[in-house]
Parts: structure tokens; sequence; C-alpha cells
């Protein structure tokens, strides 16, 4: 069956069952069901926030092709948190105030979210996030998200050093954000389980222009590769750092736009490699019923978006789907029973890997859906 066709029908089954559970009227006499995200749409979070935007909004799109959920229409509100914790509270407050949004789905900037969280939870809102959860119990209680574990992400790039290459010891080189701390004390925890030694470990903002005194303090410490943790252009900053002090070290980074990657790959060759999504590589994968679910998504982000790295909208779009069947199941758009009836999701395909959620996991992916890759002849190659 043609994907288009297989799109259609899923959507159609989703619109349908929500119809006849909820016996309602049809979509055009409901209010609107409003999705607020909150994302990173200028500063250091912009190429992956505003995939993740537009991946919920396809997902939208697509549903409300079929009449919407529960007889309303989806309806998404946008605020730009410009990549920074504080403009984060002024969205989040702004989109419950003024928009009286029912369900947040939003972006991958975890300071923001944490900076938020308790605002949200007091108002009982769910937020199906982008990002690492908050800290605090009664704000997880309102938070779950489509990211899995940081350790997934720096196990991936340690297999590959132990299994391929002769490279023992590695540093550490990593932004300020929550979810790169995580990665770093996760990679300083496992690194000798993998039997690798961590030899230095240095930090940058993610507006240096420089990075070379860093990666000169790790290159001698003896390390053979770099663990490079962090979004955006300092990735390319590290590259060209790399290049211009002759080093021989290697670059793992962590998950990120393919927009990014190219040109550093362009610098680095192979010496260069990233963890990547299941849906980077859909080319590249056996079948299974993870592509399959890729598949679903790809036809309406292709037609709309091209060839546009496809990673993290497929993630926004997990999270409306997976904020639906939620819906659909408690049979009520109430915050409430949005939050309560998440915590029951189990099984669930997505197209980043399978989610199951419970009232003491709100990280709903706990297998690694993972690969290693690297870009050659500008097309993407899994290496492990």
């Amino acid at each position: 069956m043609p994907m288009k066709q297989n799109i259609q029908r899923t959507i159609l089954a989703v619109a349908v069952t929500a119809a006849t559970l909820a016996g309602v009227q049809p979509a055009s006499s409901a209010e609107a069901l409003k999705i607020g995200i909150s994302a990173g749409l200028t500063g250091y979070a912009a190429t992956v926030d505003r995939a993740w935007r537009d991946g919920v909004q396809v997902a939208a799109d697509a549903l409300n092709a079929q009449g919407g959920v529960m007889g309303r229409k989806i309806e998404v509100v946008v605020e730009d948190n410009r990549s920074e914790p504080q403009e984060a509270v002024t969205v989040y407050r702004k989109m419950m105030s003024s928009d009286n949004v029912d369900v947040f789905i939003s972006g991958c900037v975890s300071a923001g979210n944490f900076a938020a969280a308790s605002m949200v939870a007091k108002a009982e809102k769910p937020m199906m996030l982008c990002s690492i959860l908050p800290q605090q119990a009664a704000q997880v209680k309102w938070a779950f998200t489509t990211l899995p574990p940081a350790g997934f992400e720096v196990e991936k790039r340690f297999e590959y050093l132990r299994d391929k290459t002769d490279i023992r010891k590695v540093g550490v080189l990593h932004d300020p954000t929550p979810y790169a701390l995580l990665q770093k004390t996760v990679a300083q925890d496992v690194a000798a389980k993998y039997g690798l030694q961590v030899v230095g470990v240095e930090s940058y903002k993610q507006d240096d222009a420089d990075l070379s005194v860093q990666i000169s303090k790790i290159q001698a410490a003896g390390a053979g590769a770099i663990i490079k943790i962090g979004l955006g252009g300092t990735t390319l900053t590290a590259a060209k750092n790399l290049k211009q002090l002759n080093s021989n070290m290697l670059m793992l980074t962590s998950l990120e736009d393919l927009a990014v990657f190219k040109p550093v790959a362009e610098v680095l060759g192979d010496k260069f490699f990233f963890v990547a999504s299941p849906s980077q590589v859909y080319d590249a994968l056996p079948d299974s019923a993870t592509k399959a679910e890729i598949g679903k998504f790809l036809g309406p982000w292709r037609a709309k978006y091209g060839d546009r790295d496809p990673n993290w909208a497929s993630r926004g779009w997990d999270g409306v789907m997976l904020t639906v069947a939620a819906i659909v199941n408690g049979k009520s758009a109430e915050g409430p029973a949005i939050r309560d009836n998440i915590e029951k999701i189990t099984g669930f395909q997505g197209t980043t890997g399978v989610y199951n959620f419970t009232a003491a996991n709100h990280q709903g992916i706990t297998q690694n859906p993972f690969v290693l890759a690297t870009i050659a002849g500008n097309q993407v190659k899994i290496v492990q």
C-alpha cells in the first residue's frame, strides 16, 4: 500500500476512535484543543527547536485533516524563549494566562522547561517535552519526555571506541546546559565499563568563537578522542580548531541536526562521528516496527519540507501522538486526565522507539534506539 494511504488510514483511525469514544459533536462546533510550545526559535537551540515545532505542527495538521481529536481541532500556540530560561518563564506564563493552552508539547531547552516547571505544575498542565525532566518530584509529576536517557548517547560513542578503535583515553568537551552536564557525569561514571579513561574535562559557552584552548588541554592529556556534548555552531568551531591544531583526535558528537553536521564532516572527514536517531538513518534501517512508524511521519514531513533532517521533528510528532493517545484513552482533554493517562501508555510505537510510561517513569524510551554514524560523500553511514 502506498505510504500516503498508510498515513491517511492511521490518522483516520485515531480520529474515528476519538469520536467514537467521546460521542461528541463535529470538530467545527467545539473549541480548539490548544497545544502550547515554548521553543528556542532563536539562540543556541534554534536548529532543533524549530524542527520540533514544525514536527508538532505537521502532526496537528494531519489530525485536523481528518477531523481533529475528540471533536476538536488542534491549534498550536508557539512562543520563542530565545533559548533562555528567563524568557521561557515569560512565554509559559503568557500561554497559560492569555492563550489558555490545554497542554504543553515544548522544545529542547531543558533549563527553560525547568524554570517554568513549578508554575506549570501548579496550573496542572501536562508537559510533553523534548528535554530532560525537571529535578523536583512535584514538577516531574506533570512532565514527560520523548528524549531517551542521556546515558544512551554517551554509551553509543563509548561502544564504538571500545569495539572499533585502539583509543582508550578520551576527553569531554561540554556546554553548561543541564542535558550536557548530565551526559558529562555519565561519561565520567561509565567510562571504565568500556575500558576507557576520561583524561580531561573542559567546558565552553554556546557563544564561544574559539575552543582551541580547551581542545589543546585535552590533547596534551593524551586523549585520542573528544566526546563533544552540546548543540549549535560550536561543533563546527571545534572541528575547525582541531584542523588548525593538526590534531589526530577523533570527535564524537551528540545528537544534532544533520544541517549542523554536514559542514563539520567537510572539515574533519573520517575523524568525525555523531550519535544518530533512527529517523536520520531511515534508508539504512532494516524493516522493523520503528521504521514503519517513521515512514508514517515521513510522508507528510517530506511533502512539506523535502529532505530536511527529520529527527527532532519526528519527536515532535511523537509528542502529539502520545498526547492524543492519552486524550482518547481517557476520553478527556482536562490536564489531570491527560497526565494520568500518559502514565498508562505502554508499548507505544513511536518514530524514535517504543514508549513505556509508568507512574514511576516519565521518560518513556527505555531501550537505546541510537546508532553511531558518519557522513561520507554527503551520505549518512551507520558505523555502530
